[in-house]
């Protein structure tokens, strides 16, 4: 079987399904078009494409956005065809909807079905549009918001099936095209993403700095630490931690960039928050380690004593998943996202996500409650044992594949 991905930076949601489609044998191809990045995936045939300058200098500002995913769906139009020049025509396309690369795909395969992942649909009030108060919306920006979701609506109305990973993020679409989107739940590797009870019981170094035995360590993992998950909320708990776990170290992982939201007006939002309280903290026992590697990444995880995950209504993170599946003993935000995998007292406790009194007393009642740490560990791990496993993603993506081919 033939098939063509298309995601701007491979391999986005798809490595492990393209792992999958290779490891089975079947004679499968597959083409990947991304723009260039250094990943690869032994198999995988990559053609890239390179997103020209804006065309235009004076676009209205609510229609930038629209200008960059039309000019994304005309590029992969373009090497598509030179890929059909060469011979190649996909059995299925499987591409990600959010940039609009997929818009113009039909017209270089005609009749090829199209698996399209929508991830969210913007609102301008009851998600994460005006969630916190402390960054309000401007009026004037509320039609950009909406405009956001010209290439959800295309992509909507152009042949296809879809899917999306999460109930809730399902159920920001219009009820109309719900009926268009299939549940398919991302899952997670069991071997990899799990407990490691061992490690607690030596030193654990993490560059220049260690925890002993006994000693207490917080994490805290985002792509770019950031208000929408919550790194502003943590941040302002953490004098009240640190004063009362003289034994704590608070270790985030995070770039200084913007994944979410609007940038702030100078600096990084980590510089802002760390000088906000920087007079009521101990600087050498909170570590900011930037982005790391995969396997430092688990490591830390594995020797969390209490994993913190916020996020405003919003896409809920790999990272929130792969917590569960190691164990970790979780405080999360008692948000819709969130609420989906995490039931309070069973497999994590659950926290306003905006309040950082209330984050730091339910951080403290983990470090200080170890019968209550132990009972939710074991129940994020029985969560991720039933609800996560990598084989029952692939399973029900494998079923989707095979209903749009026929």
């Amino acid at each position: 079987m033939r098939y063509l991905f298309v995601h701007q930076n491979f391999p986005g949601q798809y490595q492990h399904l393209l792992q999958d489609i290779l490891a089975r044998k079947e004679g499968n191809e597959v083409v990947f078009i991304s723009e260039p990045n250094g990943n690869h995936i032994s198999g995988v045939r990559r053609v890239n494409y390179r997103m020209p300058p804006s065309r235009s200098r004076n676009v209205h500002r609510t229609v930038d956005e629209i200008e960059v995913m039309q000019i994304r769906a005309e590029e992969v139009a373009r090497v598509a065809s030179n890929v059909k020049a060469l011979g190649f025509v996909p059995d299925v396309i499987i591409g990600h909807h959010g940039w609009g690369e997929l818009l113009n795909i039909e017209d270089v395969f005609p009749g090829v079905p199209v698996i399209g992942y929508f991830e969210f649909y913007y609102h301008t009030h009851g998600v994460d549009v005006g969630f916190d108060p402390e960054f309000p919306i401007e009026p004037g920006l509320l039609a950009r918001v909406r405009a956001k979701n010209t290439t959800n609506l295309l992509a909507l109305n152009n042949p296809g099936m879809g899917q999306s990973p999460t109930v809730w993020q399902r159920s920001t679409y219009p009820a109309w095209a719900q009926k268009q989107i299939r549940l398919v739940p991302d899952g997670v590797h069991l071997d990899i993403c799990k407990p490691a009870p061992e490690i607690f019981e030596r030193d654990f170094e993490f560059g220049d700095w260690r925890v002993a035995p006994g000693q207490k360590l917080l994490t805290f993992v985002s792509r770019d630490l950031e208000p929408y998950r919550g790194f502003h909320v943590l941040m302002r708990a953490l004098p009240k931690l640190l004063r009362e776990r003289p034994d704590l170290h608070v270790a985030m992982v995070g770039g200084d960039k913007v994944s979410y939201g609007a940038p702030p007006t100078r600096g990084s939002w980590r510089e802002i928050y760390s000088n906000e309280v920087r007079d009521r903290i101990d600087p050498s026992r909170v570590h900011f380690l930037g982005r790391i590697a995969y396997d430092d990444y688990v490591r830390l995880l594995q020797r969390s004593d209490a994993h913190v995950y916020l996020t405003y209504p919003f896409v809920a993170s790999w990272s929130l998943r792969e917590a569960l599946a190691m164990g970790c003993a979780l405080v999360a935000s008692d948000t819709p996202p969130v609420t989906e995998f995490v039931t309070h007292g069973k497999n994590g406790l659950l926290t306003p996500c905006l309040d950082p009194a209330k984050l730091a007393d339910a951080v403290l009642e983990l470090l200080e409650n170890n019968s209550l740490s132990e009972k939710l560990r074991a129940g994020a791990v029985a969560y991720a044992k039933i609800h996560l496993p990598m084989a029952k993603h692939l399973k029900a993506f494998r079923a989707l594949v095979a209903e749009a081919v026929g």
